[in-house]
């Protein structure tokens, strides 16, 4: 068994892509249709193409307990989930030139250090770097 696809609530498909593709240098993998407007719209780590896909869901906008919980979660200023990173200060420092607003700046936590970020689509996401 192993895991192969990962999905992430989004408020809008179109501004996540461009996020996640711009300033985070994933990669569309999937682009399809599924009507309503909607696609199943997934992504790969440019560094591991053939490895697990991000989602980018849809479900806030069709399912109000997914927006309940997304918008609890990004209050609380709780990451919704993590991506890992050879190096979060240089990380950090290309993010914030690309505009990335962070609410935790690179602080070390025992044998990581961590930095949380605004996806602009309704969660925050932390970077991790094993020390």
């Amino acid at each position: 068994m192993k895991i192969t696809l990962i999905s992430i609530p989004v408020l809008d498909q179109e501004k996540a892509l461009e996020f996640y593709t711009e300033k985070l240098n994933f990669i569309k993998k999937k682009d399809v249709p599924v009507g309503g407007g909607n696609r199943w719209l997934t992504l790969v780590s440019e560094e591991q193409q053939d490895g697990p896909e991000l989602l980018l869901e849809p479900a806030p906008l069709h399912f109000e307990p997914s927006k309940v919980y997304q918008n609890a979660l990004f209050e609380a200023g709780i990451p919704y989930t993590q991506f890992d990173v050879s190096d979060v200060q240089k990380e950090y420092d290309r993010l914030l030139e690309l505009g990335v607003e962070f609410s935790m700046k690179p602080t070390e936590m025992g044998t990581v250090k961590i930095a949380v970020f605004n996806d602009t689509c309704g969660n925050n996401i932390q970077l991790v770097e094993t020390l």
